[in-house]
């Protein structure tokens, strides 16, 4: 399964969580994001998404709010902790979106997520709450991403 991974705010494109990917065996396309050119971020991811036709989209922090305002078609969405509120002009998202948060989220609160679920009219059980914080890295939270990949891939929406 082809993933775009599109990462948040000040990280690595080349980080922990593509990386977790790669070696599960999904096929990761990962662009480098500009951290200070929200349009720029989205023109890159846009053009990501049309060259890679991925199976599944999955947006960190920062990455969430692009990957909800980009065109992504029919292609699932699996967003962990999206930072939807400070970026882009989406307030919606797609019908079977699945997103990962942490309780303990100090940077974006999980609130939003669930008033993200809420606006796009999707059930609580979209919401999975896993992570000791907002980076969400450690074999649970993996674990958690790996789950939903799987379980928005094979949905076919």
């Amino acid at each position: 399964m082809k993933v775009l991974f599109l990462h948040g705010y000040g990280s690595d494109p080349n980080g922990i969580r593509p990386m977790f990917l790669e070696e599960s065996g999904y096929e990761v396309v990962h662009p480098a994001l500009p951290d200070d050119d929200f349009e720029g971020s989205l023109q890159i991811a846009q053009q990501s998404f049309d060259h890679a036709q991925p199976d599944v989209v999955v947006g960190s922090s920062r990455g969430g709010a692009v990957a909800m305002n980009i065109d992504s078609r029919h292609v699932p969405l699996v967003l962990i902790a999206p930072a939807w509120r400070k970026w882009g002009t989406a307030t919606t998202v797609k019908p079977g979106t699945v997103i990962l948060h942490s309780d303990c989220d100090d940077r974006v609160p999980i609130e939003g997520s669930r008033e993200l679920l809420r606006r796009s009219g999707l059930p609580e059980d979209h919401l999975v709450v896993v992570g000791e914080d907002h980076r969400m890295v450690g074999q649970p939270a993996f674990e958690a991403l790996v789950a939903a990949i799987e379980r928005v891939g094979t949905s076919g929406s």
